[in-house]
C-alpha cells in the first residue's frame, strides 16, 4: 500500500529536475498525478520517463490569468485535489544593472503572483485533506551572487506557508514550503559543461555537508510533506539544503 493511495496530485513545472523526480515518486506512492509545463513536446517526454500516465496540462506559470483555465480544466478531469506542488519558478538570476522592468515582472508573475491565484482557483476543488506544498529556495535566506530578486520572490513565496495555513485551516487545507538548497538538475546545462562543473564545485565547497542534493532527496521530502504522515505539520518549512541556510561556513 503506498503513502498517497487514492490521492490526486497537481506538480506545476514537472517536466524536469525536482518536479520530474516529484512526480515519480508520486506515483510509486500511488497518487493520480498531474504535471505542467510550458512545452507540449517537454510534457510528452516527461510522460514517457514516467510509470502511471499522469496528466499533462500545457501552461505557462508566468502568465497569471492562465492560472484559471489550468484549474478549470484539472476540475474537468478530477472529483478532488488531495495536493498541489507549486514548483514552476524562473530562476532568473543577474546584477541589478542588468534588470529590466518586464524581467522582473514575469520573475515575480511566475514565482510568486501565479501560485497565489492558482491556489485560489482551485479552492472549490482540494479535499478536507489537502497538502499545499510550495517550493521555495536557500536563496530566500542567504544572500549570494545576482540572486536579490530571485530571493526576494521565493521567501515571499515561502511566507505564503504561514498566511495561507492560517487562512485555510477551517478547509482542511496544510500549507508548508520545501526549501531546497543546492541540488543537482538540468538548470544550469545552459550554461555548457565545463562552466557548469564549475558552477557544481563552488556551490559543493559552500555546502557545510560538502556535496551537492539530488532530485531524489527533495521528492522524497514532498512525499513526506503530502502525505498523511505529516498531518501535523503545518505553516513551516523544510530545509533540505544540507545545512546551508542555518550554518556558515
Amino acid at each position: 500500500m503506498g503513502r498517497l493511495d487514492g490521492k490526486h496530485a497537481l506538480i506545476t513545472g514537472g517536466t524536469s529536475g525536482i518536479g520530474l523526480e516529484t512526480a515519480r515518486q508520486f506515483l510509486a506512492e500511488g497518487a493520480s498525478v498531474a504535471i505542467t509545463g510550458r512545452s507540449r513536446d517537454r510534457l510528452d517526454e516527461a510522460a514517457r520517463q514516467l510509470d502511471g500516465a499522469p496528466l499533462t496540462f500545457v501552461s505557462d506559470a508566468g502568465e497569471v490569468a492562465g492560472q484559471a483555465v489550468l484549474a478549470a480544466r484539472l476540475r474537468a478531469e478530477w472529483p478532488k485535489l488531495d495536493i498541489l506542488m507549486c514548483n514552476a519558478a524562473d530562476v532568473t538570476h543577474l546584477p541589478i544593472e542588468e534588470w529590466t522592468e518586464e524581467a522582473f515582472d514575469r520573475l515575480v508573475a511566475t514565482n510568486l503572483k501565479s501560485p497565489f491565484f492558482l491556489i485560489r482557483d482551485l479552492l472549490p476543488l482540494f479535499s478536507r485533506q489537502s497538502s499545499i506544498i510550495l517550493v521555495g529556495s536557500v536563496s530566500a535566506f542567504v544572500g549570494h551572487e545576482n540572486a536579490t530578486v530571485y530571493g526576494a520572490a521565493k521567501s515571499g513565496l515561502l511566507s505564503y506557508a504561514r498566511g495561507l495555513t492560517y487562512e485555510l485551516t477551517d478547509r482542511g487545507i496544510r500549507v508548508n514550503g520545501l526549501s531546497p538548497g543546492p541540488t543537482v538538475t538540468n538548470a544550469l546545462a545552459p550554461l555548457g559543461p565545463e562552466r557548469q562543473a564549475a558552477v557544481y564545485e563552488e556551490l559543493r565547497r559552500t555546502v557545510p555537508l560538502h556535496r551537492l542534493g539530488t532530485a531524489t532527496e527533495l521528492a522524497k521530502a514532498a512525499v513526506y510533506l503530502a502525505s498523511d504522515e505529516s498531518a501535523y505539520t503545518a505553516g513551516t518549512v523544510l530545509r533540505v539544503d544540507g545545512g546551508i541556510g542555518e550554518l556558515a561556513y
